[in-house]
């Protein structure tokens, strides 16, 4: 629908004609002025004249003469006359003119000054008459449209997009110019390449300076990012950012909308993962939020259309179940374990397992408050019994990956646990102690879980870097051992194992007494079996090269007294060997 100029509301009193204008007005009065005085002149000149012929002549050749003479005569005054009136005209003219073209060089400089300013903003600008006309735009709209400003200048929006935007563009240009405000709308827009853009358009009248609207001025910037921010927004303020889940906060928000009779029964499971700290210590915090992605996938996919899952903690989850009654909740708890239990992680070391439980609310008298309670009870009653078999396998998975990727194999720890005992023994342990001192000679590595393979396989000389990460496996060990609490009492053993008796040790620079018992044991026969065992870089040292390494660093790296020890219980072992080969 195209809009004639009759259905634009015009100004009250109509345009002003051109012939009341004032410079018309002095045109006329001083073109007037001229021919009057000229006239008058004429008059004058020929009554005069006249006179004086008839009186000084009465011969015709005389009076042809004289009126030669006054004819020419007449034409020389009224010349200058002329001359005298019409130069100042002229000269205002011209200076006028000159004026002009100054003020028209200057108005074109400032033309282009400003068709540069609004070429160089990124923002879509326009305007158009009262037919919605393009009379102009800048670069932007240029590039938006995909026409030259040239091509652009006569068109409408009919002409340049499709039906459907044309006839919205239309209708807002109408509106806006029916009530003569500015009118702001958001718009999208679908390029031929199936680009999806935003655009907050914002279109306002022009009038001239008689108040005649003469158009619109548009305004068109692409939005496109603050709306995908605004969508995001929107989608963290209900979503868990991790997992992709709902929160805690829509949750809530759905079980008041939830927690009516046409919805019951209304059944919640809860969930906490099982061996979460374990695992964040073990193999990084990266692993622990894969670990909870690969947990709310599987609650998702055990869940029905109308089920809402949500991550309520930092490793606790719900599942809002409405028109759910108890048998079914169940049954949906037992898939998820089913689930979970084929699911591994980190080449299959890791287990996903989460505790759950579940309440259901029949009746609209009871409180969903008190269901939530109820299955979060049931859930810790099942984690309690869960946990400490899960950290024990966990555990055991942890120790046959660390064996698997490094060159330590299990019969390194069991001669360790081995020698451990011997040594223990040798000194006097209690038997508590020499249990302790097994168990810390088996996992005192387990934190080299953490470390690249390559690192650990390396034949060449580590590098610094390499070197910085292997130090960090005694930290790693203690946060993993001080996850269990069947374990946390030789955390610190594990921690310590590297230190020195010099105090140049890592991971804390202890010295002397100041280390641990049982680290100081466990650093000696470790450095033990590492000599006496090949290596891809090297053979392995004899018994006796092996207690003289020992020695040589006793008082600097080892404890000098159990330094001593171990060499008299590993050379008084080798010399029973030697005599019990002898007797055979």
């Amino acid at each position: 629908m195209l809009l004639k100029k009759d259905d634009i509301p015009q100004k009250a009193g109509g345009t002003k004609s051109n012939a009341n204008r004032p410079e018309n007005e002095a045109a006329k009065h001083h073109s007037f002025r001229l021919a009057l005085i000229y006239f008058a002149m004429g008059c004058i000149w020929i009554l005069l004249t006249d006179r004086f012929e008839g009186w000084m002549f009465s011969e015709s050749a005389k009076m042809m003469t004289f009126s030669i003479i006054k004819g020419v005569l007449y034409v020389l005054i009224t010349s200058a006359l002329l001359y005298a009136l019409v130069y100042p005209t002229f000269k205002k003219v011209i200076s006028a003119n000159k004026q002009i073209e100054k003020i028209n060089m200057d108005l074109s400089r400032k033309q282009a000054l400003l068709q540069s300013l609004v070429d160089s903003i990124p923002d879509l600008i326009f305007y158009k008459n009262i037919d919605s006309v393009y009379l102009g735009c800048n670069k932007a709209f240029e590039a938006f449209s995909g026409k030259l400003r040239d091509e652009i200048i006569g068109q409408t929006d009919f002409n340049l997009f499709d039906g459907q935007e044309a006839e919205l563009f239309r209708k807002m240009d109408i509106e806006m110019m029916n009530t003569k405000s500015p009118r702001r709308c958001d718009e999208v827009v679908f390029f031929p390449d199936e680009k999806k853009v935003f655009y907050e358009t914002l279109k306002s009248p022009y009038y001239d300076t008689y108040g005649n609207l003469l158009g619109i001025i548009g305004i068109s910037r692409d939005i496109s990012e603050r709306k995908q921010r605004e969508a995001r927004i929107q989608y963290l303020s209900c979503h868990d950012p991790l997992t992709g889940v709902y929160n805690r906060a829509y949750l809530q928000e759905k079980q008041k909308l939830l927690d009516n009779a046409a919805n019951l029964p209304l059944s919640i499971i809860i969930g906490d993962v099982n061996g979460m700290k374990l695992i964040n210590d073990a193999f990084g915090p990266a692993e622990g939020d894969r670990l909870l992605i690969v947990i709310a996938d599987i609650l998702t996919k055990c869940s029905g259309q109308n089920d809402i899952v949500a991550r309520i903690g930092g490793d606790e989850f719900a599942v809002l179940l409405p028109n759910t009654d108890a048998h079914t909740a169940n049954a949906i708890t037992e898939k998820i374990r089913a689930v979970c239990d084929r699911e591994r992680l980190e080449k299959n070391v890791i287990r996903t397992n989460i505790a759950l439980g579940y309440a259901t609310k029949s009746k609209q008298a009871e409180s969903f408050a008190d269901t939530t309670v109820l299955a979060g009870d049931f859930m810790y009653r099942r984690k309690l019994l869960e946990s400490q078999s899960l950290r024990s396998s966990i555990l055991s998975s942890i120790k046959a990956a660390m064996f698997e990727k490094s060159i330590e194999t299990e019969a390194h720890a069991e001669r360790l646990a081995e020698l451990s005992k011997k040594l223990g023994r040798a000194i006097g342990l209690p038997e508590k102690k020499l249990d302790e001192l097994e168990l810390v000679a088996t996992l005192h590595d387990i934190g080299k879980i953490s470390i690249d393979q390559d690192i650990l396989v390396k034949t060449e000389p580590l590098s610094d870097e390499d070197w910085s990460e292997i130090k960090k496996h005694p930290e790693v060990g203690y946060r993993i051992v001080n996850s269990c609490p069947e374990l946390r009492h030789i955390a610190d053993y594990v921690l310590c194992h590297h230190e020195r008796w010099d105090g140049l040790g890592y991971p804390q620079g202890l010295s002397g007494g100041n280390i641990p018992l049982l680290s100081r044991i466990v650093s000696i026969i470790d450095a033990f079996d590492a000599m006496s065992q090949d290596r891809a870089y090297r053979k392995a040292m004899s018994l006796e090269e092996s207690a003289k390494e020992i020695m040589k660093n006793a008082g600097t790296q080892f404890d000098p007294v159990i330094a001593r020890a171990f060499v008299d219980v590993i050379l008084a072992d080798s010399e029973t060997a030697e005599k019990r080969e002898a007797a055979v």
